[in-house]
Order: structure tokens, then sequence, then C-alpha cells
């Protein structure tokens, strides 16, 4: 019997019952033309610094949707669905914008009139829309607008040196995941306009990558000369705290140049050095904790250990009306499972720059037949070594099964195994196909429809009058909570922003999480 064998026995139905998951998903808000819209957040949906289910990404044109945490697969769809309904109804009551349903940005304007998303004028507020204002001196906001969805997972009595096991392996095999689920094989021209990038043209206003699966997720995608720089090791939570610590530490000279301040006394970003705060570093997963009012992300790990992962490399399937299904969480489920039960050797620098390669080759490449990955520096068959995945997920699929009932893991994995040996059937081949097929090989115009049909599909959809009243309370209550938040102020915004990113807030010292300016603030930048 394997090891992982072993410990998948270890684990009682109880526990596998105990699985619990969350998502969050972003979608640009666009015109009926396919370009972005330029509104402010829709009153309708309430404030977007205190909603619990609505907010915005990086963009004033960027909404996120985010369900609670579910024992539920499905009950966490439904929420999900629901979150949608209300968001697509109050769209139609203010005009006739819709969801962006790929992970790729409609028509985007010039990057300086991409709109930056408004908190208010809360401290808190401020502090959310300069740390956007800095990824946009940063990175570009062009950059910004791409969207996915992030699935939050936990299971019962799982120490933080396990979690980081499961996140070595999970960075180990993300590329299954990206020629699974990538969806994002084109993108609009205006994205890459002025750009150097290796895309082909297609259609009129059109890039791709011919086997490309998730360019979302490849060298057009999350990436930054500056991140390139670190290589932030996964071996135990003391080490990649230091490690997140030093690059939110450390000056970078470009950053400096960029100045906290513009000669005319606005914000340039919250802090210079290589990373503002700690959601800044880009990642395929996170280790994540539920951080108290106040409270820096990378000081409630220290403090508490890790609560949860948080999965980021998740394309929006533009055939889903809510950009995923149920069979691909499952998927996730046991993916994660696996992640978590196999055996975990530690990460190293050489394997650390081997993961970027097989991450950027599978986003641009991932569909071509014969394509070839590094693994332990050898050369290693993309469609082999997910084969090999695939087979060592069926055990955890039948024991999640046995424990939830039902067969519907099983299917996820044998879903995704024919998926591995007949890649036209993959979300990226079918994206390039119905362009081909229906819209002139133009990204735009597949979206452009695909959204419309998604649009018209959840407004069809029964939607209770009780659930339309709890979500319009939800909205008032979220105004007035950022109306209160923005009365309680009474410190000046430099000083918030001096002690928000100050270094000895990112320790252990108790103190500065119970200091009384900060306990009524919402901390999540």
């Amino acid at each position: 019997m394997s090891k992982l064998q072993e410990r998948l026995g270890a684990l009682t139905p109880a526990r596998l019952k105990g699985v619990r998951r969350g998502i969050e998903k972003e979608s640009l808000r666009a015109q009926p033309d396919g370009k972005l819209a330029l509104t402010p957040h829709p009153a309708a949906l309430g404030s977007a610094l205190t909603h619990p289910h609505i907010t915005t990404d990086f963009s004033e044109s960027q909404l996120e949707l985010i369900t609670g945490v579910h024992a539920d697969v499905e009950a966490c769809l439904a929420e999900l669905t629901q979150v949608h309904q209300f968001t697509y109804r109050a769209l139609a009551e203010a005009g006739d914008e819709r969801l962006w349903v790929s992970s790729m940005p409609c028509g985007l304007p010039p990057d300086e009139t991409i709109p930056i998303a408004y908190y208010g004028s809360s401290n808190v507020g401020r502090a959310k829309s300069v740390y956007r204002m800095g990824l946009s001196h940063r990175y570009g906001r062009r950059m910004q607008t791409i969207s996915g969805i992030h699935y939050n997972w936990s299971l019962p009595e799982v120490s933080s040196e396990q979690y980081f096991a499961l996140i070595r392996n999970f960075r180990r095999h993300a590329f299954l995941l990206l020629y699974l689920f990538g969806a994002s094989p084109a993108v609009c021209s205006t994205f890459v306009a002025g750009r150097a990038h290796e895309l082909k043209p297609l259609g009129e206003g059109t890039m791709h990558m011919p086997h490309g699966t998730s360019l979302r997720m490849g060298r057009l995608g999350y990436q930054s000369e500056a991140q390139a720089s670190l290589a932030v090791s996964y071996n135990s939570l003391d080490g990649y705290a230091a490690s997140l610590q030093d690059a939110l530490t450390r000056p970078w000279p470009a950053y400096e140049t960029i100045g906290i301040q513009n000669l005319g006394g606005e914000y340039n970003q919250l802090a210079t050095s290589l990373l503002q705060i700690e959601n800044e570093f880009y990642g395929t997963i996170r280790p994540k904790r539920v951080i108290f009012p106040g409270e820096r992300p990378l000081h409630a790990l220290r403090e508490r250990g890790v609560e949860y992962v948080e999965v980021r490399l998740m394309d929006l399937d533009p055939f889903e009306s809510v950009g995923i299904n149920t069979s691909t969480m499952r998927f996730l489920d046991v993916f994660l499972l696996h992640c978590l039960l196999a055996d975990s050797p530690p990460d190293t620098r050489d394997e650390i720059a081997e993961l970027a390669h097989n991450q950027h080759l599978t986003a641009a490449r991932g569909r071509e037949p014969g394509l070839k990955l590094l693994r332990g520096g050898r050369e290693q068959g993309l469609v082999e070594w997910g084969a090999e995945l695939l087979e060592a997920c069926r055990p955890i699929a039948a024991a999640l099964d046995a424990a939830q009932g039902g067969s519907r893991h099983a299917e996820a994995v044998r879903a995704a195994e024919r998926a591995l040996a007949e890649p036209a059937g993959l979300p990226s081949a079918r994206v390039l196909e119905a362009m081909a097929r229906s819209h002139d090989d133009s990204f735009v115009g597949f979206v452009r429809a695909r959204s419309e049909e998604t649009r018209a599909a959840l407004l069809a959809l029964p939607f209770s009058a009780e659930l339309q009243a709890r979500f319009e309370r939800a909205s008032r209550d979220s105004v007035e909570a950022q109306k209160q938040i923005e009365a309680a102020d009474s410190m000046p915004f430099e000083l918030y922003r001096e002690q928000y990113v100050s270094p000895a807030r990112l320790g252990f010292r108790k103190h500065w999480i119970d200091t009384p300016h900060m306990v009524s603030q919402p901390a999540a930048l």
C-alpha cells in the first residue's frame, strides 16, 4: 500500500464531509458593443467597501462576486448563481451593461482611462484605491483587468505544515489545471497594443496562440519583472513569511522613483517597497487566514497559522453561466486532496524555476501534441504526467463519493481523463472552435455573444421577491456601514498609511492589532 493510500485510509468520512469551499469570481462590466463600461459601480449593488458578496477588484468596472463558505458544492454554486442574478437585475435596471464572460478583457480604452476602483473617503477606502493606483504605476492598468475565479478550500484538522505541503504539490501539478480548465487562448488586440508578445493574429482585432490554454496565466498575464526576482519558498510558514516580509520591506529603485505622492500631493502608491502589501504577490495558490479588523494578512498567518488555501489560477469558463460548474469544483476538491496526501518534498530554487517554465509553456502551448515539461531536470510529456496524476486521483474520488454519496467525484475524474486524451473537448479548444465556426475568428465577437446569452439566461431564471428583498437590504446595509466607517475616521490619511505599511505590523506583536483606531476598520486592501 502506498503512503498516499495509507493517508487516505486514515481520513474518516466525517473529515471528508468536512471539506469547505467558497468562490470569488471577477468579471468586467461591458457595453453591448464589447467595450469596457466606464460607469461607476452601480448604486443598487451597495458599497464595494463593505458589501459581503458584491465588491470590485482592480477597476471600478470590474465586479467581484463572493459566496460564503459551503459544505456542499451545489449550495456554493447556487449562492454564486443568486449573486449573479441580483447583479444582472441591477445592471438591467440601470441600462444594458453585461458581465464579460471571458478572463481576458473586452475592448479596452487607453490605459490611463481605465477607472480605478473607488471605495469612498474613509482611510481604509482611500488606502484600497491608492494600492490600486500603485498597481497601475507598477504594471499598467490593462494587466489588472484580467479576471478569474478564486477557489477557497479547507479540510478539518490540517496543520500549517500540511497546508504548505499541499501548496508545494499544487504548484508542481498546476499545469494539469491549466490544461484541463484554461479557457483563454485568445485576446482582443487592444490588450497587447504597444507590447512585445509572441501571439499570432487570427480574425480582425484578435490575437491568439493556436495551442494556448490560459494566456491569463502566461507571460501576458500577471507577470512582473520585479516579482520575478523573488524565489519564494513554500517549505514552511516561517520561510514563506520571511520571504514575504523581505519583499514587503525591501526598497525597490524603480518604485522609489515613482514615489509615494506626486508633485500635486496625490498618492501614487502605498509604499516604495517591492510589494506594497501581501496581496500584490502573484501566485497560483496562497495560504490564507481570516484576519481581524485592521490586521495585516502576514501577521494573521504568523499568529494563528494557515486556515485555508486560495486557488487563483482558474479561468472563467465562458460556456458556464457563472464561470464554473459543479464537476469542475468536485475535480478541484479531489485534486487538492491529492496535493495534500501525496508525498511533498521540499522545494528548491531549481524546482521553482522549473515550475515557472512549466506554467508558461502550458499556458502558451499546452495542447501542442507531444508537449514536454520539465520534471526534476528531465523532460516529461504533459499528457503522460497528467495521466499519472489522474490515476492517483481515482481512489481519492472514490473515498469522497463513499463519504458524501453518489459517484460524481469519480465522474469528474473520468471527465478529466477524457479531456486529457481528447484535447478538442477542452474549454480552450472549444473557444477557438466557436470563434472560427460562428464569429469569423473574432474573440470579441464570440465573447460578446456568449455574454449576451449568459445575461438572458440568468435574467430568465426564477428569482423570488424574498431573495430580491434580501439582496436589496444587504446593499442598503453596506452603504450604511460605509457611512459609519467614514464618520468614525479621525486619523490623517498619511498617518494611517504609515502605520498600515509599518514593518512592525508584520510580526508577532499582538498590540498592533489591538490599537483602538484600527479595530473598527475593514482590513483587506
